[in-house]
């Protein structure tokens, strides 16, 4: 048995955990569906150990403890998603256990593991049985009985090991999110494959395979018994903050993101803190935190999308993907000026998809467009880039979805040579009534009022199909059903496209307009267009009805009412 190691022992620990994590990310990604079936804990942990270990390649500690700090801050700046948070928590209490130590035996493991759960149980809000956490403290718990009896670090890793699969097999009955899903934590299991390719390096040893037990829990989520109703909060959010005061007192803001959110982790060193939280209102997360520090880095993702196209077969998109989407459009059109000094007054940035929608947004004085909608939001980042490249000393940005105002808003402090104004129009139809009333000889404030009532009085109906079954708002909902949305509120189902459309044109709030616009999507002929414009202009004998092609993704109508 190993009695004690130093730091380049622990160096290659922290690397030989990052290889056998990279071995079985896909198995636990199989496995996560809490809160949200998305599939991504065993690459957010993979990643997160991985910068860890780039630190230890990078650099040659002399002390356990002085290489335990630098794994610790790199983790913190390295965690993704919230098993990646309570990872990198777990070592930062891990690290000021051993921070004066020149090696670690096995009496130091256990007070180490043990300073590690408490600092991740002190940093989560509501911690909930059947986690990570709980495989930890069990963890601990057994290193410090082993300890007494046997203070070599081999064996007190060993035993740690054995008592948290013990506890990981539990967790299926523990959590209902897991019980109903028929698997373990991921979390749980990730963390367990750390300190295995860990004991793995200490003995010399490569990571053994893990074989499978007719017994055991699922080996795979089922993703169709977690619907997207159960999801209360849907946006993860994560980002990390260079903090104002070393000292700062951060309980105020945990009790804030508490009261609008769930699933809350705060990580933080002497310099920064990383938040992770699942909330609907990230745009108030962010300004929330600027109170303490600078936003240095933010994520965000939708869990109620990644859910519906998980449940439907369909690749996930997250901010992983973006890189590859940047690449792709930055090889299929030229690249965008980096900067467009002011050259006039006013410019717009609009949001939106199809090059019907897009020709109508040029047409009406629209200087930059940006790519997006319910399948995907673009990031605070792209609107920037376009607002950058807008040649005006004040910008409008116009989401053009609820989805997006938020991230808008991100921009403003960010712009320093450009006023930028974003009016939080959430449809289509409201962002072209919105230019329709601009008026470029105006007032700053005259302009904004202008657009402001332009759009308050558009009512927008929309029509799309259902990506799964489900039962919702009182409504039976079946795969393939087409849907119609009343300011994103589920206005009716039908299997018959125009048996919806009637219903929708003979609705109150169309029946009173005087100018109706239906655009219609990529899915749809212009034959089927025109019949669409004949029941409408039937039903609605007192409204100017202009049919355009929008040549939208997803929406088979976008119909505005006025």
């Amino acid at each position: 048995m190993v009695k004690m190691i130093d730091a380049a022992v622990f160096q290659r620990m922290m690397i030989h955990a990052h290889a056998a994590i990279s071995a079985q990310k896909q198995p636990i990604n199989d496995l996560n569906v809490f809160p949200v079936p998305d599939g991504d804990t065993g690459t957010n942990m993979t990643f997160t150990i991985g910068a860890a270990a780039a630190e230890m390649r990078k650099k040659q500690y002399d002390t356990v403890g002085q290489a335990a700090g630098g794994t610790a801050s790199a983790l913190l700046r390295g965690a993704r998603g919230n098993s990646g948070v309570i990872l990198s928590l777990l070592f930062r209490g891990f690290s000021k256990a051993v921070k004066e130590k020149e090696t670690m035996d096995g009496r130091d493991l256990a007070i180490a593991l043990d300073f590690g759960v408490a600092a991740a149980y002190k940093a989560v809000m509501k911690p909930a049985e059947g986690t990570i956490l709980t495989v930890s403290r069990m963890a601990a718990a057994r290193a410090a009985g082993h300890a007494r009896e046997d203070d070599t670090f081999e064996g007190v890793l060993e035993a740690a090991i054995q008592e948290g699969q013990e506890a990981l097999a539990h967790t299926v009955d523990q959590n209902p999110v897991l019980k109903k899903a028929g698997v373990v934590d991921a979390g749980g299991k990730g963390f367990l494959v750390i300190l295995q390719g860990m004991l793995d390096e200490v003995r010399g040893l490569p990571m053994p395979e893990i074989g499978e037990d007719s017994d055991a829990p699922a080996d795979k989520a089922d993703f169709e018994a977690v619907n997207v109703e159960d999801i209360t909060f849907a946006f993860d959010t994560v980002f990390v903050v260079r903090k104002f005061k070393e000292d700062a007192d951060l309980e105020p803001f945990r009790k804030y993101l508490n009261s609008i959110g769930d699933s809350l982790v705060i990580g933080e060193d002497d310099e920064a803190f990383k938040v992770h939280v699942h909330t609907n209102t990230p745009g108030s997360a962010l300004n929330e935190a600027q109170k303490y520090g600078v936003l240095e880095l933010a994520k965000i993702e939708n869990m109620r999308t990644q859910a519906e196209d998980l449940a439907a077969g369909k690749h996930v998109q997250s901010t992983d993907d973006l890189d590859a989407i940047e690449a792709e459009l930055e090889n299929s059109a030229p690249a965008a000026p980096v900067h467009a000094a002011p050259e006039k007054r006013f410019g717009y940035v609009a949001v939106c998809a199809g090059a019907g929608l897009e020709a109508v947004f040029r047409d009406l004085g629209v200087d930059s467009l940006v790519g997006g909608g319910q399948t995907m939001n673009p990031s605070t980042q792209d609107i920037l880039k376009a607002i950058d490249a807008t040649p005006a000393e004040i910008v409008y940005v116009l989401p053009n979805n609820k989805n997006i105002i938020m991230a808008a808003e991100q921009t403003i402090p960010l712009c320093e040579d450009k006023k930028v104004v974003v009016l939080p129009t959430k449809t289509v139809p409201q962002g072209i009534s919105a230019m329709l009333a601009a008026d470029p000889d105006a007032s700053e404030e005259d302009n904004t009022a202008a657009m402001t009532d332009g759009f308050a009085s558009v009512r927008t109906s929309e029509i799309t199909y259902a990506a799964r079954d489900s039962d919702f708002d009182g409504f039976a909902i079946h795969q393939g059903d087409y849907l119609a949305l009343v300011e994103h509120q589920l206005f009716g189902t039908d299997q018959d496209l125009t048996a919806m459309l009637e219903r929708l044109a003979r609705s109150e709030g169309r029946q009173e307009a005087e100018f109706i616009s239906i655009f219609y999507g990529e899915d749809v002929t212009e034959e089927q267009a025109r019949r669409a414009e004949e029941i409408f202009a039937k039903a609605c004998p007192n409204a100017e009805v202009t049919l355009l092609a929008g040549g939208q993704p997803i929406y088979y109508y976008m119909i505005s009412a006025e």
